[in-house]
């Protein structure tokens, strides 16, 4: 028999439902995810770290899990919450059922309530605080726990999730481009696609100095994605401003924010974010529109941008700001997921683009 559980909002709202994967407490923000496919790498990716996914497709894990469709080397999402899991997969590939995965790895997570109104309310009152707990502790209890956590402007988890100290991602094939990447929570399929484009990848941690880049001599700069709020990554936002002119510059998502921070434009919390596999984005040099990946909480200003830069891509949905180029610096940036994984391959070309960038200064 399933053990019961609850998520409880900070706004007060409460859904019943049951436990899914491991049984305890898990505290975060509370967002949604629209993508049908795609749950591992979700769970995987870094930039959701600190935060609770709902998965807003009513049937997840019925293909489980397997060792290659992963971004990180664990679960990242401080939770999960489905409206109903499979426990049975039925896949080739699978070798492990998603309960069991979430369970190995002490992920909480909440099955069984009504995902509809709850992605309602987030699209409503905003992405906001909440806990899952399975462990019969009563719904003031956890209100007031829930009171005690932080939220998620202000808080700089880059430095939980970059690695530890500087490695190695090779190319390939033969290398053409030394890369140094920055890693405030760098996905796997970021590195397979610079490795596929000839670059020979050196994974730097997000509190590395300028110093340290330019010693390393690199072609290019590679800015990752990454979790929390841009602004609190104020080491990371005085390095890429060093690093400025240097070489060509590549950022997305988290890196995409931490460059503008760096040209002194500013960024904000939206209300709900972006975070499914199907946004539509203009691309404004050809008129196409590119259906995208993305994963982000927070934006940028594009009023704030300085006049060097370029806007390149609006997100056709809200009208928010989707990437820029700065014709004062070798550098471009896009807030979505150009690499996906999952999601559309509409946006690979940025890869291409860097190389080129890389190619024309060293020309220069």
């Amino acid at each position: 028999m399933t053990r019961e559980a609850v998520l409880v909002l900070q706004d007060g709202t409460v859904y019943h439902g049951h436990a899914f994967g491991h049984t305890g407490e898990t505290l975060g923000e509370v967002c949604f995810n629209t993508g049908m496919t795609g749950y591992q790498e979700v769970l995987t990716d870094p930039s959701y770290c600190g935060q609770i996914v709902t998965m807003t497709y009513p049937h997840i894990g019925n293909y489980g899990v397997n060792d290659e469709d992963i971004e990180s080397e664990r679960i990242q999402v401080a939770g999960f919450i489905v409206r109903e899991g499979c426990e049975r997969p039925s896949n080739y590939r699978a070798t492990s059922s998603l309960p069991d995965y979430l369970d190995r790895q002490g992920i909480v997570g909440i099955q069984g309530i009504d995902t509809r109104a709850l992605t309602r309310r987030l699209r409503s009152k905003g992405a906001m605080n909440g806990i899952i707990s399975s462990s019969g502790r009563s719904v003031e209890e956890l209100l007031a726990e829930l009171k005690t956590h932080p939220s998620m402007a202000g808080r700089d988890l880059a430095r939980i999730v970059t690695c530890e100290k500087q490695y190695a991602w090779p190319a390939d094939d033969a290398p053409r481009y030394r890369v140094a990447a920055l890693d405030f929570g760098i996905k796997h399929n970021i590195l397979r696609l610079l490795s596929a484009h000839g670059c020979d990848v050196t994974v730097f941690p997000a509190s590395s100095s300028a110093e340290d880049i330019i010693a390393f001599k690199p072609d290019g700069i590679f800015l990752s994605n990454g979790p929390g709020d841009p602004d609190a990554v104020d080491y990371a936002i005085r390095t890429v401003r060093t690093l400025l002119g240097t070489v060509p510059m590549f950022g997305i998502c988290l890196g995409h924010q931490l460059l503008a921070l760096a040209l002194e434009a500013k960024t904000y919390k939206m209300k709900f974010g972006h975070r499914g596999v199907n946004h539509p984005v203009h691309h404004l040099e050809t008129g196409k529109v590119e259906i995208t990946s993305q994963n982000h909480g927070f934006a940028v200003d594009p009023d704030s941008l300085p006049q060097h830069c370029e806007i390149t891509h609006w997100n056709l949905n809200d009208n928010t700001l989707e990437g820029f180029r700065s014709t004062q610096f070798p550098s471009f940036s896009v807030q979505y997921h150009p690499e996906a994984s999952p999601g559309p391959h509409d946006s690979r070309y940025l890869f291409e683009r860097f190389t080129s960038l890389m190619d024309t200064h060293a020309a220069s």
